[in-house]
């Protein structure tokens, strides 16, 4: 089965995007892998998936999916590349446009500047709605946030601020964000038992009231050169332990994203860039993958 893709990127977080609305679209997770892998597929942090709209409300249905095949509930920079995707494709004028994705409906801005602006929906900080288990655990207000002590082996512990953005946060402070061990401790803490759903994990430096550095291993990609919803979750919760003032610019390894809240309404905005098309032999790819990357029968 061939089917033709588009591949973008936002501040280098970098995706395959598919219209589902012209041609038929049945994703699993093999197929995700195998358009993700970089070395036997097209490489991608992410698989995108435009379909029509379930919501009577909504312009578009918006659908992520994870180097790792699984399917996930926002991206922001993500999310960006759907209405620059959707504009340059023709399948809508329509700017602004509202999307649907899994927890509800995200409004999305083309700027003729060639910026993208994501009205990214409601914040949560509650244990539950990360789904992390706090039984036990030590906790300190700061703020008008609450730092949660998670434990780590061989480290001290973590001290957490917990983000849910439609997908869950944990974000904590760090002095330098190039010599923390993030490749060590992202995935610690990324699928840490104490989150039953795993969780994108943070690292915020703060450079002054209005600037971080940030880097951040996403749930099921691994580290990305940029995370459009893990830089809103930091900048919120700099915002929230009264180290930040909106708006903040995110400086990620791809880019520099711009977060604005308020205490309800949350946007971001930055790039999307189209790389190239193409098409692709669904069925071929995921014959080629790996074994290790096939689930069993």
């Amino acid at each position: 089965m061939i089917w033709n893709f588009v591949k973008m990127h936002g501040a280098g977080n970098d995706f395959v995007v598919l219209d589902g609305v012209r041609q038929a679209i049945e994703m699993t997770p093999e197929r995700a892998r195998a358009l993700a892998h970089r070395q036997f597929g097209i490489g991608a942090d992410q698989i995108l998936l435009v379909e029509t709209p379930h919501h009577p409300e909504a312009d578009f249905r918006y659908r992520i999916f994870n180097a790792d095949g699984g399917e996930v509930e926002h991206c922001g920079n993500g999310a960006r590349c759907f209405v620059r995707f959707v504009h340059e494709q023709g399948l809508s004028r329509r700017n602004p446009l509202r999307a649907e994705i899994c927890t509800g409906l995200i409004t999305l801005d083309n700027s003729a500047d060639g910026g993208v602006s994501v009205e990214m929906g409601q914040t949560r900080f509650l244990p539950q709605d990360v789904a992390f288990d706090a039984a036990g655990l030590s906790s300190q207000a700061r703020g008008a946030d609450t730092l949660w002590a998670l434990p780590l082996a061989g480290h001290p512990d973590a001290q957490l601020s917990l983000v849910a953005i439609s997908n869950p946060h944990a974000v904590q402070q760090v002095d330098d964000v190039d010599r923390y061990p993030v490749e060590e401790i992202g995935p610690m803490i990324e699928s840490h038992p104490r989150f039953k759903q795993r969780v994108n994990a943070g690292f915020m430096q703060v450079v002054d009231r209005h600037t971080i550095r940030l880097r951040v291993y996403e749930r099921g990609a691994g580290e990305t050169l940029a995370c459009g919803t893990g830089a809103c979750a930091a900048a919120v919760a700099g915002i929230r332990l009264g180290l930040l003032d909106s708006p903040v610019q995110v400086h990620t390894r791809g880019g520099p994203l711009r977060v604005a809240w308020d205490g309800r309404q949350l946007r971001m905005s930055g790039p999307a860039t189209t790389v190239y098309s193409g098409q692709v032999d669904i069925d071929n790819l995921v014959q080629q993958l790996p074994l290790k990357d096939v689930s069993p029968p």
